[in-house]
Formats: structure tokens, sequence, C-alpha cells
């Protein structure tokens, strides 16, 4: 009963987050789709530079990922019972996470608009700053693993 619990709780988690990203991929959607006079007709709105989504956009899809690679292949070593391949594959998830974050940083303060900059900076800001707050959460959670599996508290 209580692995039955503990899966479904982990299954609406998921499904929670979903929504709520789903909320922020909406509100962009109905917004660039449908602009408002309001903001010019057009998007991105009147006086909004969009970032380029070939510069650091991309680097950073690139880099998450490459990081989605490497925890898998730490997952299998893990399941495999190659400790030293495992800690490898966390180690470089890590890096990456770390990498990762702090591009995004680079990215807000160098971004050519703010938050309050219409529609366009509240969703840009809102969707990926909870999406680097979930980054930041997932790579304490991997360095908690990783040193976890340093003190082989995992198995096969």
């Amino acid at each position: 009963a209580v692995q039955q619990g503990l899966r479904m709780g982990m299954i609406l988690f998921i499904v929670s987050e979903i929504m709520f990203f789903f909320a922020f991929f909406w509100a962009f959607f109905t917004s660039s789709l449908s602009p408002v006079f309001k903001n010019g007709g057009v998007w991105p709105p009147a006086g909004i530079e969009a970032i380029s989504p070939w510069g650091l956009p991309l680097l950073n899809t690139i880099i998450l990922l490459s990081s989605g690679a490497s925890v898998t292949w730490a997952h299998h070593a893990i399941v495999g019972g190659f400790k030293k391949d495992a800690l490898l594959g966390l180690v470089i998830t890590i890096i990456f996470a770390v990498i990762f974050t702090g591009l995004q940083g680079f990215e807000y303060v160098n971004a050519p608009f703010a938050m309050s900059d219409s529609v366009y900076g509240s969703v840009f800001f809102m969707a990926t700053g909870f999406h680097g707050f979930h980054v930041i959460i997932g790579t304490i959670f991997l360095f908690v693993c990783a040193f976890r599996l340093y003190l082989d508290h995992f198995s096969r």
C-alpha cells in the first residue's frame, strides 16, 4: 500500500508540473497567435527586441539535452552495477546543470527587455525563471544522489 501511495504521489506531482508549465506555454501561444492592439497588434510587441533563438538559447538547449543523456547513462550504470561510471555520469550532469544555470543568469542580465515589458517579458521571465528554479532543485537532488552513490547507498 505504501509503494502504491508513493507511486501515485509521484504521478500526481509530475502531472501538476506538466499543467503548471502548460499554463505558461498557453499564455505565450495565445499572446503570440492573437496579439492585442495594446501591444501594437504584432508579436513580439512593438518596442521589444526578441532574443535570437540561435544563440544562447540554442546552446542552453543543447546543454540541457546533453544532461539528460548523461543522467540516463548514470542511471543505467547504477542498474548495471558500475559505480565509477555512474558517479562520472552524475558529475557530468551536475556540471551541465551548473553551466546551464550560469548561462541562464547571463541571459537574464543581458536581456534587452524586462519582466515589466508587456506580456512578452512577463511570460519569458516567469517560464524560464521557474524552469531555472527546477534545474537548481534538480541539481541539488543530483548532488545528494551522487554523494549517496559515493557512500554505497544504492544497489543494483
